[in-house]
């Protein structure tokens, strides 16, 4: 026995194991291990990886779903989104990735989850462990959840967040930027429409939702008939981080404040004669 051995702590053993922990447990490792042997017996081609993450980068739909926005105090915090992280370790090869929930104390209201992230050629490994309380924030504060599919809905949103950083850790960062500048450009081009055609999209979209095209403008800081294509992207990102709930139009788009010039000097109705009779009407 080895002086590790020696010292590793003894861990009790389960009383009882039944066929199917047994067979799920044999199953697991061969897994791992057939895992290992093919990614060493097919290792990646990162030429023909980054062919495809071009490709993929290359598609409006696509995107249009490469980023976030949402909002974090008084700032606005956006980044590539897990659909983009999920599509470049499929196109990268060889990385496993996922999220287990480890357990859940219903009494406490929580639950405790992992999320990995495994290049398995590389033997590149990030993972990380959370708690997760079933609460959700609402514009009334923080109320707890009790339903069981919204439990496990706000679990998957969390875990979703931690894959995402997960997978980037293992991946190269210049394959991340390269990507996303990629889905900039991509949504820069705006595909095979024509600029004026994307801005009138955009005014037509967002006044949907309630902004005008003047609040557009003041968004990006110039008239709509000098928007070029990295503008267009920019409302497009804003519009489907919207739609995602990630941030809200008051967030975006906030209110222009009144300054104290203005509600002083702002002009008061003027008595008019006949609101006002003289006294010698009245006493008549």
């Amino acid at each position: 026995m080895s002086i590790i051995e020696q010292a590793m702590p003894k861990l009790p053993a389960p009383v009882r194991v039944g066929q199917a922990t047994a067979v799920e447990q044999s199953r697991a490792v061969a897994e791992v291990h057939a895992a290992i042997v093919v990614a060493q017996q097919c290792p990646r081609d990162v030429q023909a990886a980054r062919l495809d993450i071009q490709n993929s980068c290359s598609q409006m739909s696509f995107a249009e779903q490469a980023f976030f926005r949402y909002k974090r105090s008084s700032s606005t915090i956006s980044g590539p989104t897990i659909h983009m992280a999920r599509e470049l370790a499929r196109c990268w090869g060889n990385v496993q990735y996922g999220i287990a929930e480890m357990s859940r104390d219903d009494e406490h209201g929580q639950s405790e989850m992992m999320a990995f992230a495994w290049d398995v050629q590389t033997n590149s490994r990030s993972s990380t462990t959370f708690i997760v309380p079933h609460k959700r924030d609402t514009s009334d504060g923080t109320k707890p959840i009790v339903d069981m599919r919204d439990i496990y809905e706000n679990n998957a949103n969390m875990g979703a967040r931690r894959v995402r950083e997960m997978i980037f850790a293992i991946l190269p960062p210049w394959l991340v930027e390269e990507a996303k500048e990629l889905c900039n450009k991509t949504l820069a081009g705006g595909g095979d429409k024509p600029l004026a055609v994307r801005v009138d999209e955009a005014l037509v979209g967002f006044a949907g939702l309630g902004v005008a095209a003047d609040r557009l403008e003041q968004k990006l800081g110039r008239p709509k008939e000098e928007w070029n294509g990295y503008d267009v992207a920019q409302l497009r990102v804003i519009y489907r981080s919207i739609q995602r709930r990630e941030v809200t139009v008051e967030d975006e788009f906030p209110a222009p404040k009144l300054t104290a010039a203005q509600v002083v000097g702002s002009p008061q109705p003027a008595e008019t004669a006949e609101e006002q009779p003289e006294a010698s009407e009245v006493e008549s």
